[in-house]
């Protein structure tokens, strides 16, 4: 078992917990309950890395994350979530395009389940995958939280 490290950073969307082991980001997630983990104080050199990074995107400095990312999931999933670090900053896809992408034709609900198990929040963005018609759908942090992630983008899309 590989060892396990965290810390909280705090961001617009509220606290993000960042885990990481020795091989790359495991986790990155929006936490309610911050007991017992301490704000940006990681002597890890990866963590600190990510909380540079996820703060950079935040100032709209950032728009692809480049940090070794070591998330647990299915085959499956780790294809859908290779697929989601493909879409481009400011832009969806649907949950149809991504199952295509990943060689799943008809699969739009397994890839929905993939990015419900998403463990990289923003890192892997999954707040980029719409329905087909356009609408937002499915989100673990909330149809808010994935509003605010699309309407950010595309102002800092127009700002440069």
């Amino acid at each position: 078992m590989t060892h396990e490290e965290k810390m909280l950073l705090s961001t617009p969307l509220g606290f993000l917990l960042l885990g990481a082991d020795r091989l790359g980001l495991t986790c990155v997630r929006l936490v309610t309950d911050a007991c017992g983990v301490r704000e940006a104080s990681s002597g890890n050199p990866l963590l600190r890395e990510a909380a540079g990074q996820i703060t950079a995107y935040f100032a709209g400095a950032l728009r692809t994350f480049d940090i070794p990312l070591h998330p647990a999931g299915t085959p499956f999933q780790q294809r859908v979530w290779a697929a989601l670090r493909e879409i481009p900053y400011g832009e969806t896809r649907s949950y149809k395009d991504i199952a295509q992408a990943v060689g799943s034709p008809r699969g739009f609900r397994a890839v929905g389940m993939a990015n419900h198990r998403n463990p990289l929040l923003l890192v892997t963005p999954c707040h980029r995958v719409i329905a087909a018609d356009g609408a937002l759908r499915g989100f673990a942090c909330g149809l808010a939280c994935k509003s605010f992630l699309l309407r950010f983008e595309r102002e800092n899309i127009l700002k440069k």
